[in-house]
C-alpha cells in the first residue's frame, strides 16, 4: 500500500518506508521528524516541469501527462519505491501546500498503475 503524507502533518509513523520525494528539501524541518527512510530527489519533477506547472489545479492533467513522461524515462529513480511497495506499507513525503494537486499525489497514481 502507498500513502502521501505532508511532512508538515502532525500524523504518527505508522511503520513501513518513508520516501521524501521533492527534489528540495522542507524549508523548517529536521530530517529527525521524518523518519525518514530515504529521500530520492530525483522521482521529483524536473526544475523545468515544476517552475512550468506552479501548482495550477487547472493544469493538473498536463503536469500529470509530462511528469508521467519523465518517470518513464527515469524507472531507476522511483524503482525502490516499487520494490518497498511489495514488501510492505510506504509513505511518500512531500511539502507542497496543495494536498490534491502535487507530484507526491501523481507518483502514487504513476506507481499504483505499476504495482
Amino acid at each position: 500500500m502507498i500513502e502521501v503524507e505532508r511532512v508538515y502533518s502532525s500524523r504518527v509513523h505508522k511503520g513501513g518506508k518513508r520516501f521524501l520525494v521533492d527534489r528540495l528539501w522542507p524549508r523548517g524541518i529536521k530530517k529527525e521528524k521524518l523518519h525518514l527512510d530515504t529521500w530520492l530527489r530525483d522521482v521529483a519533477p524536473s526544475n523545468n516541469l515544476r517552475s512550468r506547472f506552479h501548482h495550477d489545479p487547472n493544469k493538473w492533467d498536463e503536469f500529470k501527462r509530462f511528469y508521467f513522461s519523465e518517470l518513464d524515462q527515469n524507472p531507476d529513480s522511483w524503482k525502490p519505491i516499487l520494490d518497498a511497495a511489495r514488501k510492505q506499507n510506504v509513505t511518500l513525503l512531500y511539502s507542497a501546500k496543495d494536498e490534491i494537486h502535487n507530484n507526491a499525489v501523481a507518483l502514487k497514481t504513476y506507481l499504483d498503475s505499476k504495482l
